[in-house]
C-alpha cells in the first residue's frame, strides 16, 4: 500500500505532529471528502506500507521526525513544491530564501533521490510572464543543483474552480495571459527549462498535462510513480493507474490520508481549499 500524505493538504507543514501520533498508534481514520459519513480506518504500520509520498511547500516542521521514520522502517519520498512566487500567489508560504534553505536541509538529510522538486503550477500573467518563469526556474535549478534528481512542472488549469480565485486578483492589477499556449514564447520557455534541468543534472517531467510537451523535451510523468519507487527503493509496485484522479494523471493507486480545507498556505491557485 502507498500512502499519500497528502494531495489534500500540507501534512508536513501543518499536521506533522498529528501524523507522527498516528504513525506511533499504527493507524488513522480518513473521511471520504464527498461523504463525511463514510470513514475508513487505514493501517499505518510499516509492514503494511510500501512507501509514503509526502507533498509539501515547507518540510521544516517534519525535519525533526525524519530519524524516527527511518528507525521505524518507513520508506518515503517528498514531492516538494518550490515556485518562488510572491505573497500575491502564495500568502502563507515561507519566504524564498527560507524555502530554499529548508529544501536543501531535507535533501541533505534524506538524499537527493528522495526529494522531487515541483515547479508547479506555472501561471502566466502580466507579473509572471515567460521571461519571469525562465529566470525563476533557472535561479532555483542552480540553487538546487546536486540536491535533486527530478523536477516536475505543470501548467495552471481550472481544476476544482481554482481559476475563479485567480481572477479575483484583477482588482490588484494582476491580469492573466490569454492564449499563452499559442504563443511562440511558450514552446521556447519549455525548451529552455528542459535544457536548464539537464545542465543541472535533473530529469524533467510534466504532471497531469492535457497538452503534450514531449516535443520540447518534457515527458509526461507520474507523481506517485511505480517505476521511480522501484528504482529508488528496490521494491516492485503492481498498482494500476488511480481511477480516482484526473484522466491526465498517470499516478498509481494510493491511499490519501489528508483532508481538504486544512492547509494554511492559502495559495490562490490551489484546488484543495475552497475560499
Amino acid at each position: 500500500m502507498i500512502i499519500s500524505a497528502s494531495r489534500r493538504t500540507d501534512i508536513p507543514a501543518f499536521h506533522s505532529q498529528w501524523f507522527m501520533d498516528r504513525i506511533r498508534e499504527g493507524y488513522c481514520y480518513v473521511a471520504n471528502p464527498f461523504n463525511k459519513n463514510n470513514v475508513t480506518k487505514i493501517s499505518l504500520k510499516p509492514e503494511d506500507i510500501d512507501v509514503i509520498v509526502f507533498w509539501t511547500k515547507n518540510a521544516e516542521p517534519i525535519l525533526g521526525y525524519i530519524d524516527e521514520l527511518f528507525q521505524r522502517g518507513y520508506k518515503f519520498y517528498f514531492q516538494y513544491t518550490l515556485n518562488g512566487y510572491s505573497k500575491v500567489w502564495e500568502p502563507g508560504v515561507p519566504d524564498f530564501s527560507k524555502s530554499i534553505e529548508t529544501f536543501i536541509a531535507l535533501s541533505d538529510k534524506i538524499g537527493k533521490e528522495r526529494v522531487i522538486w515541483r515547479y508547479d503550477p506555472i501561471i502566466f500573467s502580466n507579473i509572471t510572464d515567460f521571461e519571469y518563469h525562465y529566470n525563476r526556474f533557472t535561479e532555483i535549478a542552480n540553487l538546487l543543483k546536486d540536491r535533486v534528481e527530478r523536477v516536475v512542472i505543470s501548467i495552471v488549469d481550472d481544476y476544482r474552480g481554482a481559476m475563479v480565485r485567480i481572477k479575483r486578483l484583477e482588482k490588484l492589477g494582476v491580469k492573466l495571459m490569454d492564449d499563452f499556449l499559442q504563443k511562440r514564447e511558450f514552446g521556447e520557455l519549455i525548451i529552455q527549462m528542459s535544457r536548464c534541468a539537464f545542465e543541472n543534472g535533473m530529469e524533467i517531467y510534466s504532471c497531469a498535462e492535457e497538452i503534450d510537451l514531449s516535443s520540447w523535451g518534457v515527458l509526461p510523468g507520474k507523481c506517485i510513480d511505480d517505476e521511480y519507487i522501484g528504482r529508488v527503493f528496490g521494491i516492485e509496485i503492481n498498482n494500476k493507474k488511480d481511477r480516482n484522479q484526473r484522466k491526465e494523471c498517470g499516478c498509481v493507486v494510493s491511499k490519501d490520508i489528508g483532508m481538504y480545507n486544512s492547509c494554511l498556505h492559502q495559495c490562490i491557485y490551489c484546488y484543495a481549499n475552497n475560499r
